[in-house]
């Protein structure tokens, strides 16, 4: 079967019409990380009847046990559906094991710094190729840090990124016991013996976790840790970003609290970034975790405040607020 890159191999597992949407479902095989039998899915949404040239390209990133879905729903229902009916070029990624990208063979010892190092560049890569200009990155929970991880560690190129949300993301949550030594270590042991998380026995999602990623969340959360990787320092390289950056916090989340993910936003370098807080103190419903993202009140509240954001991540988002300056100014 023929590439559908010049880059590395791809192909094009499907091409349907899903109501008034177009599906294209491709699965790369760049063979750039250790373990050469990584495969990720990416899902490329438009309008079925769409002649002309696609809009602005947008990835879209899900977070922990969770899959493309989280965008967009068999039903046509979701951010990356909204987006595409707009008119953008809408890319759902799907990370190791999670979704149509099959497991691969070090599945367990999976972890945010392969993402970040070998998985994202090729999608981003890919994308660029078949769009023709760099790509606006979002990405909710865990695929926010692992776009955090990526730009901070330098990773992507500036060619592929042309700015970067993130939606309930930090690394800054402190967990007192894991400052601990003998309680991280007694942890780490424990956690050896599994080889993934369930998300359905814990009722946090469709999808598995591998072991790899809690491990690695162990080191970064323990007495001397840090969001990074033996050779890169993530969270000091964040200080050197400069794509523009939107960062979104929801008053209601309890996993990834505002102060924390106003952290995050403090520590990017960009001079033009925003942060929003989804409260009702700022005219929003008091969303959570999810449903800041996936809910009918933030189709109405949320998405639009997305679509412009993409249309140009130059213009404030609240009039009379200045892109560098955060929409709330009465935050604690």
């Amino acid at each position: 079967m023929q590439s559908s890159s010049t880059l590395f191999p791809v192909a094009l597992l499907s091409a349907e019409r899903r109501g008034d949407l177009s599906e294209d479902v491709y699965r790369i095989k760049a063979g750039n990380s250790p373990d050469r039998t990584v495969e990720l899915a990416l899902t490329r949404l438009g309008m079925a009847d769409q002649t002309e040239v696609r809009g602005i390209p947008v990835i879209l990133l899900h977070g922990s046990f969770s899959n493309r879905r989280f965008w967009y729903s068999p039903r046509g229902i979701g951010l990356g559906a909204q987006l595409a009916r707009a008119g953008f070029d809408v890319w759902i990624a799907e990370m190791r094991g999670h979704g149509l990208s099959p497991r691969n063979r070090d599945y367990r010892n999976n972890r945010v710094a392969d993402y970040a190092r070998y998985d994202l560049p090729v999608i981003g890569a890919f994308v660029r190729e078949k769009s023709g200009r760099a790509a606006h990155w979002v990405g909710h929970s865990l695929g926010g840090t692992t776009l955090a991880a990526a730009l901070g560690g330098q990773y992507l190129d500036a060619d592929l990124v042309a700015s970067a949300a993130f939606f309930g993301t930090q690394v800054s949550r402190t967990y007192w016991p894991l400052k601990v030594p003998p309680v991280e270590w007694g942890g780490r042991l424990l956690l050896k013996r599994f080889v993934q998380i369930s998300g359905a026995r814990f009722k946090r999602g469709p999808e598995d976790e591998p072991i790899g990623l809690a491990l690695e969340s162990m080191r970064w959360f323990g007495l001397f840790g840090r969001f990074g990787d033996k050779e890169r320092d993530w969270w000091a390289g964040l200080a050197d970003v400069s794509v523009p950056v939107l960062a979104v916090a929801a008053a209601g989340d309890q996993q990834d609290p505002v102060w924390a993910c106003r952290k995050l936003f403090e520590q990017v370098g960009s001079e033009a970034k925003q942060f929003v807080r989804l409260g009702r103190e700022e005219g929003f419903d008091n969303f959570g975790h999810v449903d800041m993202l996936v809910s009918k009140s933030a189709q109405v509240q949320v998405w639009p405040l997305v679509e412009r954001w993409l249309r140009n991540p130059l213009e404030p988002l609240f009039e009379g607020v200045a892109p560098s300056v955060s929409p709330t100014p009465g935050y604690r």
